[in-house]
């Protein structure tokens, strides 16, 4: 359901103008459920290199992927472990589960093991886009490297605001809780590590 604040023509045209960047290889600034992040198509290397640049990120970490559904999941995810579908229906909060063998995705998406990070998004406006966008998308916090994670979208370093393609123009007097997301990595047998609680 569209928040009571928001305008269903605004909604409509922040998306449409979001595709128009995603679809050529662009980056945007986005809100998610957890914080405000930078974001690009997640199967163009290219584009998740652009990222990269923006946040002056050197070596390989690796980012996370948004998708928004977990139907979605199969797609993307070699072999889902099947512990997978009772953390999602069971979670209350944003869970990023790492899987042992992520798929066409750009590949520096992936960790040295071939693993990747995924989260469900749950949040209106980042839902309807990659729903409508019909592939993932990447999804780092709007900071520089090694700054703090901005809690509202007047906290986002200018340099950040610069760089990237385009800035949705919503929930910019939203605060956010500066906390990301638990993370969970689960490996084939079904075994799991609780990376950040």
């Amino acid at each position: 359901m569209l928040s009571a604040t928001l305008s269903s023509d605004s909604f409509k045209a922040e998306i449409s103008a979001s595709l128009n960047i995603l679809n050529s290889g662009g980056t945007i600034l986005y809100p998610t459920d957890t914080i405000w992040g930078i974001g690009c198509d997640a199967t163009l290397p290219d584009a998740v290199s652009k990222i990269y640049q923006i946040k002056k990120r050197m070596g390989r970490k690796t980012l996370i992927v948004l998708l928004d559904s977990p139907n979605k999941l199969p797609l993307y995810v070699d072999n889902i472990p099947l512990i997978t579908w009772d953390l999602l229906k069971n979670i209350t909060s944003p869970l990023t589960i790492i899987y042992p063998k992520g798929r066409n995705l750009a590949p520096v998406l992936l960790g040295e093991d071939g693993s990747v990070a995924i989260r469900i998004a749950n949040h209106e406006f980042c839902r309807e886009l990659i729903k409508e966008f019909g592939r993932p998308l990447v999804s780092t916090s709007a900071n520089l490297s090694g700054n703090a994670n901005p809690r509202s979208f007047h906290d986002i370093n200018p340099e950040i605001l610069k760089h990237v393609d385009y800035t949705v123009g919503l929930y910019h007097d939203a605060l956010t809780s500066v906390r990301p997301s638990q993370i969970i990595k689960l490996y084939e047998n079904g075994e799991f590590n609780v990376i950040r609680p």
